[in-house]
């Protein structure tokens, strides 16, 4: 008796949808508060290579040898090491920020000035005389900088709603990749600027780096136009009458505590783990691969920044939209899915040989893919760190345990790829990411995704 009534509106409805839901997955990127992140992902992404590949390419100009530069890789150690000092973040108050700006843009602002301080300190060095002192001046601007990753991604998850999780780690991450460009490629056109312009080469870094100080004051405004988080308030409240030593331990403790309280937590910690493994495996050895195959490191370094960085950018936008139409099971089943199936273009390449198109091809399906992948993944953890007690904690502890993978697990990578071969290394990088596939079935039978949110 139902069913002609039923069966006539669909004939109109499904197009009013879907133009409807496109149209409301394109206009969620222009909220404000999706924005707001946009723009603290480009603070967050700028300073990473400024005590990374741009200082090691200012110190070789000046003269540094090669043993002294290779040390300098140690400078990135507190990005690792972020999650011991994030507590402070959740649990203390900034003398004047805090009372002025609020608990979490209190942090934002206090550390992006710090950050400012921080590279103004590296620019007055000199590589040539003190590398050391240089040194020095690096690790204060990776403290700074993940000190700021720390408190901006606790924002990001404590400001946006639900339905704009997702829009804001695909533009958090498309503005962070930005902002990188600008401290590589761009600090070296300034550089080379400046050079241009009769400044001697010393001078020309200072005020290069100079520049890029000035630049995460955009972090910085962007801070400020921001509204705190509502959480906040409910938070000091409910912390009010503890000393600052007990917020700190009680962040600390909580961050562990209240997650392995879970169920089935163990399982969730291993899928953290693995999720990204299979990007990881085949990442380490792409780049020795594509010379390995004739490539020069021109033709490699023309590809990966411009292709690559493109498809980079779109696929971290195709992520958001996956995610944001999707439960986050089903988003993170095509994001896992296609990051491992993508390896395979790889081993394709290994049996063209030298072809610049199949080179493209496959460096824009492997970012494509990651990006999507990575979104994705990111929506995951966001939704698992809901607690604003210790967001930034928890967050960052998760983003720790991420990297295992990243920096342990995938350490072997060249070891099998001299045993097996290019085309199969690349096959055998899909199938590492099986157990993570595994996990996830294992963890959606168990319900352990509706206990989160069912969309990102």
């Amino acid at each position: 008796m139902t069913v002609p009534e039923a069966a006539s509106p669909p004939v109109e409805n499904p197009v009013v949808t879907s133009r409807a839901s496109w149209r409301d997955s394109l206009a969620v990127y222009l909220q404000p508060r999706v924005l707001i992140v946009l723009l603290l992902g480009f603070s967050s992404g700028l300073p990473l290579a400024l005590a990374g590949s741009t200082l090691l390419i200012w110190m070789r100009e000046s003269g540094v040898d090669l043993g002294t530069i290779g040390l300098f890789a140690l400078v990135g150690t507190p990005y690792t090491l972020k999650f011991l000092w994030a507590p402070l973040t959740d649990a203390l108050h900034v003398p004047f920020f805090t009372r002025r700006f609020g608990r979490r843009r209190g942090w934002l602002v206090f550390s992006q000035l710090l950050l400012i301080a921080a590279i103004l300190l590296l620019a007055l060095t000199d590589p040539a005389r003190s590398p050391w002192f240089v040194a020095l001046a690096a690790l204060l601007v990776a403290a700074t900088s993940s000190t700021q990753d720390i408190v901006v991604d606790a924002f990001r998850v404590e400001s946006l709603p639900e339905s704009e999780q997702a829009a804001g780690m695909a533009s958090y991450v498309a503005a962070y990749r930005i902002g990188m460009l600008v401290s590589t490629a761009g600090a070296l056109f300034v550089v080379s600027g400046f050079e241009g312009a009769g400044i001697s080469r010393a001078s020309a870094w200072m005020w290069g780096y100079a520049v890029m100080a000035a630049l995460v004051l955009i972090g910085t405004v962007t801070a400020l136009s921001a509204t705190e988080p509502g959480q906040s308030a409910r938070v000091e409240t409910a912390t009010q009458a503890e000393t600052a030593v007990a917020r700190v331990l009680h962040a600390a403790a909580g961050a562990f505590s209240e997650f392995l309280t879970r169920k089935n937590a163990l399982a969730a910690l291993a899928f953290v783990v693995l999720f990204k493994f299979t990007d990881a495996f085949s990442g380490t050895m792409t780049a020795p691969f594509v010379i390995d195959l004739g490539f020069s490191r021109n033709d490699y370094a023309a590809i990966v920044k411009g292709v690559g960085l493109a498809a980079t950018l779109i696929g971290g936008f195709a992520g958001g939209f996956v995610a944001r139409r999707y439960p986050l099971a089903a988003s993170l089943w095509i994001g896992g899915v296609l990051q491992a199936i993508a390896n395979l273009a790889f081993s394709w390449l290994a049996l063209v040989g030298v072809n610049e198109w199949a080179l493209a091809l496959a460096i824009t399906a492997e970012n494509f893919t990651s990006a999507i992948g990575t979104v994705i993944f990111v929506a995951y953890l966001s939704a698992l760190c809901r607690n604003p007690l210790h967001t930034a904690t928890q967050y960052a502890l998760l983003t720790a345990l991420a990297a295992v993978g990243r920096t342990y697990l995938s350490s072997g990578a060249g070891y099998v790829a001299k045993a097996v071969g290019w085309p199969l290394f690349f096959v055998i990088c899909v199938v590492v990411a099986v157990p993570s596939l595994i996990l996830l079935a294992w963890l959606q039978r168990r319900g352990h995704f509706d206990g989160l949110q069912t969309r990102v």
